[in-house]
């Protein structure tokens, strides 16, 4: 059976296409709760719109973490704190919304890359300001039954981010890919094809970003509008032990619906 794509929507987007969203069981990635002015703010009113617009829906739902402005990494213990207090934040809505996936940003660059090649310590020291940052969040999250999954930036190894979450040793931790940026990466970086991002992570992947792009610019054009081997990418999925969120995050939100009628012309996905 062909997968059922959902979709990354902000609540104004939401409610533009709620009828396509409960056409079938469809997962949602909500992205009104990860900018700061958002959580800094009175939650109540958005929370309440956001309880009316999911009623009725029958896919999974899911949130956007925090990420603007900062990285999980952070060598400054103060920032560090400010970066936990956010994630702790959006768990809060996790849990009013009752919503089992957030997705947090990879800390991993293309400066890093190089450096991890040739120090082992490089690797090492990242994964434990990982762990001072997100050790509260993931305790809280696997008390919530959240799961984090932590998605690919600049990431140019696509086992990076594995070794990262298998070192974390949290099953509320596990992998997401963002397609476009993987392309980003294999374009303007010398990274490896975007399936081979999916191989790489396995059993471990639980959630994906569907965008197209040129490789040149994080462009999220709609899958099928751009060059990306949607062929290649859905067989590296089905080849997992289960298919992960597959999630359409493109930035012409008035049109979403159009990557998903692409691969869906392509046999691909529903």
């Amino acid at each position: 059976m062909k997968p059922v794509l959902g979709a990354a929507l902000t609540l104004d987007m939401l409610a533009l296409h709620r009828d396509w969203m409960l056409s079938a069981p469809r997962d949602l990635e909500i992205q009104s709760f990860c900018l700061p002015h958002v959580l800094n703010g009175d939650l109540a009113t958005p929370l309440a719109r956001a309880k009316t617009l999911i009623d009725g829906l029958t896919g999974r739902i899911g949130i956007h973490g925090p990420y603007i402005g900062f990285s999980i990494d952070s060598a400054d213990p103060d920032i560090a704190l400010i970066v936990q207090a956010r994630m702790l934040k959006a768990l809060e809505v996790c849990e009013a919304l009752g919503a089992t996936q957030m997705v947090i940003h990879s800390p991993i660059t293309s400066w890093d890359h190089g450096n991890q090649q040739v120090s082992e310590h490089d690797a090492l020291s990242q994964i434990e300001r990982v762990r001072y940052t997100l050790g509260p969040v993931l305790k809280r999250a696997e008390d919530i039954g959240v799961g984090l999954v932590l998605e690919n930036i600049e990431d140019i190894d696509p086992a990076a981010r594995c070794r990262m979450v298998d070192a974390l040793k949290s099953p509320a931790l596990k992998v997401s890919l963002d397609t476009g940026h993987a392309q980003y990466a294999h374009f303007s970086c010398g990274a490896p094809p975007v399936d081979t991002y999916v191989m790489a992570a396995g059993k471990r992947l639980d959630h994906v970003h569907l965008q197209d792009s040129d490789g040149f610019a994080d462009r999220h054009w709609h899958p099928g509008d751009g060059p990306l081997n949607w062929h290649a990418i859905f067989a590296a999925l089905h080849a997992l032990p289960k298919m992960p969120r597959l999630i359409l995050e493109v930035d012409d939100l008035r049109h979403v619906t159009r990557g998903a009628a692409n691969l869906a012309a392509l046999g691909l996905a529903q």
